[in-house]
């Protein structure tokens, strides 16, 4: 993994003020995405075990208090490191891909007053979670589970094109016409039950097929990469944490 994060990325990360980060840039993008898996409780159980276990391979790993704003500057070795394995797991020929949201929590939406990411983070109702204050993520994925594409409104990245099963909540022509126009996208979207010309069960079916993917992948990160438990406090770490958490889920693909 050393190997691979170097030959995609080799300036060296900046961390703003401050001495600079002890760990290169492949071991420390190591680092932030294991970290991410569900085994771990917490940022400090994750360092426990990395004191405990990981110092043969991680000979020069700073204190936790370094550790933490190394990794809020890690976003584009992440996203580097995300779109290598896209490659490498060969998309190029994708016929379509499956096009969903999900919810990442910041805060308890029962909570009274301003939450840290004051601005940015709104509260809002998901079938998975309920009411629940964070922001939405925005996953494209294809028909094996890979994850081709990812957006923070305002904030993340994405791959926008080929075609988009989707679900109701993106209707209308207007919306479809404006997405093809501009980014090229053409979006598959159920009609109603009631609409004057329904879809056919079949095809219903098909669609249900496809969307169930994207399904999978959402659990997939809010279990084993522990999106629903992890509440970042800055736009820098959301940033980190999901390019992170994508690449992690790519990575086990890959790895499998």
């Amino acid at each position: 993994m050393f190997w691979s994060i170097d030959s995609i990325r080799t300036q060296p990360i900046g961390i703003g003020r401050g001495p600079s980060g002890k760990l290169t840039h492949s071991k420390a993008v190591t680092l932030l995405i294991f970290s991410q898996w569900s085994r771990f409780r917490s940022e400090g159980d994750f360092y426990r075990l990395a004191e405990q276990q990981l110092i043969p391979f991680f000979p020069n790993l700073p204190s936790r208090p370094q550790l933490n704003p190394q990794f809020q500057h890690l976003h584009g070795n992440a996203c580097d490191f995300f779109q290598h394995l896209v490659l490498t797991l060969g998309t190029d020929d994708v016929l379509y891909e499956a096009l969903d949201a999900t919810a990442v929590v910041v805060r308890d939406a029962k909570r009274r007053g301003e939450s840290w990411l004051v601005g940015e983070a709104n509260i809002g109702k998901s079938n998975r979670l309920g009411w629940y204050r964070g922001l939405k993520l925005l996953l494209s994925s294809t028909s094996e589970g890979i994850i081709i594409g990812f957006r923070i409104p305002e904030i993340g990245t994405a791959k926008l094109g080929l075609y988009y099963p989707i679900n109701k909540g993106f209707k209308g022509k207007e919306n479809h016409h404006r997405w093809t126009t501009a980014y090229g996208a053409t979006v598959i979207c159920p009609s109603k039950r009631n609409a004057l010309r329904p879809w056919p069960k079949s095809l219903r079916r098909w669609v249900a097929s496809i969307r169930q993917i994207v399904e999978t992948v959402n659990h997939k990160l809010a279990n084993t990469s522990r999106l629903d438990r992890k509440h970042p406090h800055c736009i820098s770490g959301v940033r980190t944490q999901i390019a992170a958490k994508v690449a992690l889920h790519n990575f086990c693909i890959w790895l499998n």
